[in-house]
């Protein structure tokens, strides 16, 4: 099936517990099996656009949410962005279909993913695939992520050729596109008429989003306790998770297992989707039948 010939995508809205809305892009039959994407810290569900189309074409029905404070989805009216946060939102959208869903996560996304899923008191997805990210992480690579989302964080950018010369400097890798509506979708425009990242600044300032001592033995815990088929993706030239960091996740978890994309960063699919995507659809396409 080419490229052309998938359904366009619809828009969905969820409101979460708390009264936040979290929006997110629909693709392919809502009969078929469901997958969530969610996108890592400071990106909106428009990374997974090429990703969600191609499981729709392989017969999922593909659902790219941008977590709240990000995109169009609704702020933390508290200001709170701790894990548990997102986890929850997570855990209310795998919970409410009716049937358990394969959950994509990058990043923040997959942290997110993997609390909602590893600590639950019954089993909410029918697998998990981690992308870039483990318990155990590099933190000098986390420290370049967020000294990049907080920059401009106030100032923001005067036009989208200055936004796109700043991902330039952070990801001199990746080929500069010749077109910027797809940052423009990452950008919102200020009254007054400045650019500026479409995430909630308290992101970035919100301290229980800070180093927590206690991180790795918890979401080590909680991917031991997923009893459900999981893959982690890992960038080939990661800045957060090493080889061996990799080698140590599969070994101390139970039938998880890792791949390498070449070619790509802590952004993976942003960096070579389709790489990325045929990873991801081959892992998916080993999994036992869904038979919700």
């Amino acid at each position: 099936m080419s490229m052309a010939s998938t359904p366009p995508s619809t828009e969905c809205r969820f409101t979460m517990a708390d009264g936040v809305q979290l929006v997110g892009d629909a693709w392919g039959d809502s009969a078929n099996p469901p997958a969530f994407l969610f996108h890592g810290g400071g990106q909106t569900r428009h990374a997974w656009k090429g990703t969600a189309a191609l499981l729709a074409q392989r017969g999922y029905f593909a659902m790219a949410i941008d977590l709240r404070g990000h995109g169009d989805s609704g702020w933390s009216p508290d200001g709170n962005y701790a894990p548990d946060r997102f986890a929850t939102d997570v855990r209310q959208l795998a919970s409410g279909l009716g049937r358990k869903p394969i959950l994509i996560g990058a990043s923040l996304g997959g942290v997110s993913s993997l609390i909602a899923a590893g600590e639950a008191p019954r089993p909410i997805a029918r697998a998990l695939v981690l992308v870039d990210i483990t318990p155990k992480i590099d933190p000098a690579g986390v420290s370049r992520i967020r000294g990049f989302m907080a920059a401009h964080i106030d100032d923001g950018f005067a036009s989208l050729d200055d936004a796109a010369d700043a991902i330039a400097a952070y990801l001199p890798h990746r080929k500069r596109p010749k077109s910027l509506d797809g940052l423009r979708k990452n950008l919102r425009l200020g009254s007054d008429g400045r650019y500026r990242w479409h995430y909630d600044p308290a992101l970035v300032n919100d301290s229980s989003r800070q180093a927590d001592p206690n991180r790795e033995a918890r979401l080590t815990k909680a991917a031991q306790n997923l009893n459900v088929p999981l893959l982690l993706v890992r960038g080939g030239s990661s800045e957060l998770v090493s080889v061996e960091i990799a080698r140590e996740f599969v070994t101390k978890v139970p039938g998880a297992r890792y791949v390498d994309v070449h070619g790509a960063s802590h952004m993976v699919a942003g960096d070579v989707n389709d790489p990325f995507t045929d990873q991801v659809v081959a892992f998916l396409d080993g999994l036992p039948p869904d038979h919700a």
